[in-house]
């Protein structure tokens, strides 16, 4: 009898045991704020777009590419992340600052344009990329500034700041078509049934990137605005901040940065800006 006590005891401590090690486990996962280092094993969650070619696509196989894909494993490595660390989680643009709060990944890097509403509930590392909202057209069209537009058929996403730009200041007798998503737009190009589309010419780049439309689409090189993407991370966490910010001076400084550039977007005759000072952001013209 007495033997049968000490076995069960034995028992519950190796079953606390046991508990204690698998709930110390889940600290190395850095999809909360945790702030651990990658050297242990752990993961980290980075949030990204999962449907803009050349920034941020989920491929076929299921790995995933593009610029802001490069951005962010490159940065992951340097706050001590290998590759197969990284868990891409998709954050969509309506989705982006609750995923932050939540906790849900530890940074984002989805085309994510500074502005000062979006400061008062995220804080921003960067900017690591300055877009600027332009037209792609096809390659032998004729458009080659805004007020073109007026009487052509114009293609942008619903409730796109794009599309009300076009329409309030720069070409207000356009034909604008507004749909769900970009691609539907750049079926419609091809086809004809529209003579430009207009988003940021990085996303622009990305999709005349695929190798589908090489040489089919041109960039109509024009600067509409301003658009200072950066890496979104929790409000308050600083610390973040700052690793982020000094990972992206040694992207730019090792030339992994221009690299990535070239790569995801060079194929589209992509005109990059120099990479932008980290903390200077880039006003639109009032």
């Amino acid at each position: 009898m007495k033997l049968r006590k000490v076995t069960a005891a034995s028992a519950v401590v190796l079953a606390l045991a046991l508990s204690a090690t698998a709930c110390g486990g889940d600290s190395d996962d850095e999809g909360s704020g945790s702030s651990t280092g990658g050297s242990g094993g752990g993961k980290i969650k980075i949030g990204i777009k999962y449907d803009q070619p050349g920034l941020g696509l989920k491929q076929a196989d299921g790995s995933f590419a593009g610029f802001d894909v490069d951005v962010a494993t490159y940065v992951a490595k340097q706050l001590g992340y290998e590759p197969d660390q990284i868990e891409f989680v998709e954050t969509k643009s309506a989705d982006r600052e609750n995923a932050l709060a939540r906790g849900d990944v530890k940074f984002i890097a989805a085309t994510y344009s500074i502005n000062d509403e979006r400061k008062q509930k995220v804080d921003f590392a960067g900017p690591y990329l300055l877009a600027h909202q332009d037209l792609l057209v096809k390659a032998d069209s004729d458009i080659t500034k805004g007020t073109d537009l007026n009487g052509k058929n114009l293609c942008s996403v619903t409730g796109s700041t794009s599309a009300q730009n076009v329409q309030k200041s720069i070409a207000p007798k356009a034909n604008l078509k507004e749909v769900s998503g970009y691609s539907e737009c750049i079926s419609g190009l091809q086809s004809g049934a529209v003579d430009a589309v207009t988003t940021d010419d990085s996303i622009l780049a990305g999709f005349a990137s695929q190798e589908q439309y090489k040489g089919k689409f041109k960039l109509a090189g024009l600067k509409l605005s301003n658009e200072n993407y950066g890496i979104g991370v929790k409000k308050g966490d600083t610390a973040t901040v700052d690793k982020i910010n000094k990972a992206l001076e040694q992207m730019v400084s090792d030339g992994s940065w221009q690299k990535a550039v070239d790569a995801n977007l060079g194929p589209a005759d992509y005109k990059n800006e120099p990479a932008p000072k980290i903390g200077v952001i880039v006003p639109n013209a009032s």
